[in-house]
């Protein structure tokens, strides 16, 4: 929390509580929707159809586990134990890196990318539905724009953004 001059927090506004309480309650709102529908439709969490999705983005639907935690935003045993299911379904198979006798690839199966496709439409639908479908285009204009400028200030310099791309 930063400080003004005589040591006292700068406490939100009246305006900033309502905003940072609103995206508080539609980001649990969404993530709850989102996974619900994706548990329902697909037998998977939102996080393992994350997963999937940036393996089929990645250069031979392969990328390092490391990189793989970095970019979920989660630590290298939660991603080792969502592999590790992903695994199991035939989804993800993993692989060792050539190029790091230590490392390993999380590498997506054919079967993974079949289950990824068919997942795929009913969860863009739910989120144009919860989202896009409610805002203007001057909306999502701005709704990038502040995300962007929030991610900007969050993210490590020099980190990629593989979505952005």
């Amino acid at each position: 929390m930063t400080n003004d001059s005589a040591g006292e927090p700068r406490w939100l506004g009246e305006d900033e509580q309502y905003a940072w309480q609103s995206y508080l309650h539609a980001s649990t709102l969404l993530e709850d929707h989102l996974d619900r529908q994706l548990q329902r439709d697909a037998g998977m969490p939102h996080i393992y159809y994350g997963l999937l999705v940036q393996l089929s983005r990645a250069p031979r639907r392969r990328m390092r586990m490391t990189e793989l935690a970095q970019n979920a935003k989660i630590t290298r045993s939660r991603l080792s134990h969502a592999v590790a299911r992903l695994e199991k379904n035939g989804w993800v198979r993993r692989e060792d890196c050539p190029s790091d006798k230590r490392g390993q690839n999380a590498v997506l199966t054919d079967e993974g990318m079949r289950v990824l496709e068919k997942a795929a439409p009913g969860h863009v639908a739910a989120v144009r539905a919860a989202i896009f479908d409610r805002l203007t285009p001057e909306q999502v204009t701005q709704l990038a724009q502040i995300c962007r400028v929030v991610a900007d200030g969050l993210q490590p310099a020099g980190a990629d953004l593989p979505w952005l791309r």
